[in-house]
């Protein structure tokens, strides 16, 4: 019979009342009201403290890089390609129209100049090339994309280039975008990038060539490194934000503003409400360990589990909490062999014995195949143990 392993690993009790922040719609509070979607999401439990038509599918124009960045950063994660490694342009990615940092058929820059080309100047250009040096093609690298929305359980999201250059049938959400931003931020080194003002390429050379981030924010207002602005004559003025104060990360989300001044706005009057509003209260750290998942068929019985992100709980500003616990899973009949950074598990925040936030769990360490006189051995221990 099968078994979820769990254990109970901690019972926080405070002082004071309940905390389940209530929204900014039930609160009478209009954020967005000059857009055509919107959405607030605080980053470490994915609580929604504001929504606005958020599953309507929309032209998201350069937003659609989130997921290009993504997959370029999970690409590094998994030593695919190097920061340092030359990326040679295609003829199909120096033909791109645009906002560009004007590549030419032929011409070489490393990961990272391009990957600073397309977080902080949006270059359609260097978005290709990249896809291109990573799939092989752009067409092979907008199938991945669509494939990892639907592993997020993007269900209102359809790309059709790396770019967000206008297409037939290439749409998201306000919701989806939120998630894509909320996946990419596990990803710490982007905003190493994305919250920069300004760069340099080519430097050095007569092609000096300067980068401004079209994200105003990451330059005026507090907190904010990240992440992608948008804009066609369709989509109108888009972006996708993220800010973080006193240990508080959240995403903002506009879709549709009519200019570029509005859209910045409504970011920053999201922003403003979440901080003045809400806390976060860390449970465990970001790679914290929590437990040993049990590993069949392993070199080892266990492997150390470890969170994946910050594990914390929202609640409204100088709120207290009582009756909280986490309650940590393993996944059913864990075998070998198992990588380092393989989701295992979750830990999962209670209150009131309802479910408030997930966290996934991931392993510590790699576990190889045990070998068969090692399974042998197991086998054989055990079976004198039942005769006893």
């Amino acid at each position: 019979m099968k078994r979820i392993f769990y254990l109970i690993v901690a019972n926080l009790l405070f002082s004071a009342i309940a905390f389940q922040p209530a929204k900014a719609e039930e609160r009478k509070i209009e954020l967005a009201d000059n857009a055509r979607s919107a959405i607030l999401m605080e980053f470490d439990t994915g609580t929604i403290l504001y929504e606005k038509n958020v599953h309507e599918s929309l032209p998201p124009a350069s937003m659609t890089k989130i997921m290009s960045m993504l997959l370029i950063m999970e690409a590094l994660r998994d030593g695919k390609i190097q920061l340092n490694e030359k990326v040679r342009a295609s003829e199909h990615a120096a033909s791109m129209g645009g906002t560009q940092i004007f590549l030419e058929e032929g011409e070489e820059m490393t990961v990272e100049e391009l990957l600073r080309g397309v977080a902080i100047g949006s270059a359609n250009d260097a978005t290709v090339a990249l896809a291109e040096h990573i799939a092989g093609s752009e067409e092979a690298f907008v199938q991945r994309m669509n494939e990892r929305a639907k592993e997020l359980g993007l269900k209102n999201t359809n790309f059709v280039n790396s770019t967000g250059l206008p297409a037939e049938n290439h749409y998201s959400s306000a919701y989806d975008m939120a998630i894509l931003g909320r996946e990419l931020l596990k990803h710490e080194d982007i905003t190493k990038f994305t919250s920069l003002y300004e760069s340099y390429l080519r430097e050095n050379t007569d092609k000096k060539f300067w980068l401004v981030n079209t994200n105003k924010l990451v330059r005026f207002y507090d907190g904010a490194d990240g992440l992608k602005t948008g804009y066609t004559s369709d989509a109108k003025y888009c972006l996708t934000a993220t800010a973080k104060r006193n240990g508080m990360r959240v995403i903002a989300v506009v879709f549709g503003a009519p200019t570029s001044k509005e859209r910045n706005r409504q970011i920053t009057k999201m922003f403003d409400y979440a901080f003045s509003q809400y806390e976060t209260k860390p449970i465990f750290k970001k790679g914290e360990l929590v437990g040993e998942a049990p590993v069949k068929k392993g070199k080892t019985r266990t492997v150390n589990a470890k969170t994946l992100t910050q594990v914390s709980l929202l609640a409204g500003k100088g709120e207290k909490m009582e009756g909280v616990k986490t309650e940590i899973t393993y996944r059913n009949n864990l075998q070998a062999p198992i990588k380092s950074g393989d989701i295992i598990g979750k830990v999962t925040v209670f209150k009131d014995g309802k479910p408030v936030s997930e966290t996934d769990l991931v392993a510590e360490k790699s576990v190889d195949r045990a070998g068969w006189w090692t399974l042998f051995k197991r086998s054989f221990g055990e079976f004198t143990k039942i005769g006893r």
